[in-house]
């Protein structure tokens, strides 16, 4: 099973989001530049799909 989280945290870096804060557990919480919006990103992502969610909502075209 794949971890998309060291990839997303990377493509979010990439498009200019930045780490707000730690979150519960091993969440964190990321601001998007591009949206405006607040995204949670969990600290291990095994489902591509949510991994495209993030990403999606962070208002990043690219898909994984």
């Amino acid at each position: 099973m794949n971890d998309y989280a060291p990839l997303i945290r990377r493509l979010l870096k990439e498009a200019g989001c930045v780490l707000v804060r730690q979150g519960r557990g091993d969440h964190e919480i990321w601001q998007s530049p591009i949206t405006g919006l607040r995204i949670t990103v969990d600290g291990k992502i095994k489902s591509r799909h949510t991994a495209n969610a993030v990403l999606k909502r962070a208002g990043i075209r690219t898909k994984v």
